[in-house]
């Protein structure tokens, strides 16, 4: 059983202000990974996964918004941190294999409807196993392509609004809205035989590299925006980068410019365990040596964080409470702080709270940990 793991979601993504952030270093790449995911907002652009069967490894690809162009990213070499990223484990003995011949003709129709059929024709022969996700890989050739690759008017562009305020999250609807809105704030490029040649065109055409190798999934739930936007029918999200290496992207199948030529090869990976990851702060060791504050917070997630604030309230006084700052704390490390802080006669009580405005997406069984009170006796110093 293969398992995929979500470092943050599409909702999470198109809500905006994402501080969450994994490193390509903790992502495998030994084997058949599965995966796509966002690169910063300081860099732009999208990641493809390609295996790479003769060296049994899976190699990590960057689309950048800037040209639509791609290079390989490696561990070690700084590629960055990533905001929204999901890959499989090594997923090669799930695989399923599909002569796309069964499907009858490919040209023209829609590239969702053809994923659809294979995982019913596979799962109707009794091949494929039911999971919540479905990894995707397949190697196509268009007529014509339309890809987005993400930029910075993406990022950001919504204000989280769960937690804070339960009516305006509603039903999803504005998960929904944003949806809508995401796609259209991409950089757009196309790929044809030859340019089209109108210079009222929006969409900047690459070229003629039409045979493109790619990697996705299938959502059966698309409405909760795990791997793919929240709306109805979105079940297919599939990234790829044309066989000459030139070109990547986000591959928009559902776009009016996109028309598929053939389908050359197409498997299917039943993903049956999901795993979010998240961040996790804690406030730890919180105690007063009679001169200071001293204590630490820590990440006890899975996920850096960026961008984190700290208050310090001492006996319910918000206005004029301490705020300090942490730019970055990693994955499973720590950061300590001392505070002066010199207490007047009698009880007083500290709150030390990690991520007050709840900036950083944690689970609800998690934050318990982020805040420590503590009763101080004062005057003695």
């Amino acid at each position: 059983m293969a398992t995929l793991a979500i470092a943050n979601t599409i909702t999470d993504l198109i809500q905006g202000d994402v501080r969450e952030h994994l490193p390509l270093e903790r992502i495998p790449l030994q084997g058949d990974i599965l995966g796509l995911g966002t690169t910063t907002s300081l860099d732009n652009g999208e990641l493809t996964f390609l295996h790479d069967a003769a060296a049994g490894r899976t190699r990590l690809w960057k689309c950048q918004a800037s040209d639509g162009g791609i290079h390989e990213l490696r561990p070690g070499d700084g590629s960055g941190h990533f905001p929204y990223v999901c890959f499989s484990d090594d997923a090669a003995g799930c695989r399923q294999s599909l002569d796309p011949a069964v499907l009858g003709t490919a040209e023209g129709r829609p590239l969702q409807e053809l994923v659809r059929e294979a995982i019913a024709h596979l799962r109707g022969a009794g091949r494929l196993e039911q999971a919540p996700i479905y990894g995707v890989r397949l190697l196509a050739e268009w007529r014509s392509l339309v890809i987005t690759v993400a930029s910075k008017l993406c990022m950001g562009q919504l204000r989280r609004n769960r937690g804070s305020d339960p009516a305006a999250a509603g039903d999803g609807g504005g998960d929904e809205e944003g949806a809508r809105a995401l796609y259209g704030s991409l950089q757009h490029f196309r790929i044809a035989a030859s340019d089209p040649g109108d210079p009222k065109d929006p969409i900047r055409f690459l070229g003629a590299s039409r045979r493109w190798e790619c990697c996705g999934f299938w959502d059966t739930e698309p409405s909760l925006g795990r791997v793919t936007v929240p709306l109805p029918g979105a079940s297919l999200h599939i990234h790829g980068c044309s066989t000459d290496l030139r070109h990547g992207g986000h591959l928009h199948h559902e776009h009016a410019g996109t028309r598929l030529a053939r389908l050359e090869s197409l498997a299917i990976y039943p993903l049956q365990r999901l795993r979010l990851l998240s961040a996790d702060l804690a406030v730890e060791q919180a105690h007063h040596d009679g001169e200071a504050l001293r204590f630490r917070v820590a990440n006890r997630g899975d996920l850096d964080v960026s961008d984190v604030g700290i208050a310090v309230v001492l006996d319910d006084r918000y206005s004029d409470h301490r705020y300090l700052r942490l730019p970055w704390l990693a994955a499973g490390a720590s950061q300590s702080f001392r505070l002066p802080l010199l207490l007047p006669p009698g009880r007083h009580e500290v709150l030390v709270l990690a991520d007050p405005e709840r900036d950083v997406l944690e689970p609800q069984d998690r934050r318990a940990n982020n805040g420590v009170r503590l009763e101080l006796e004062g005057g003695h110093h």
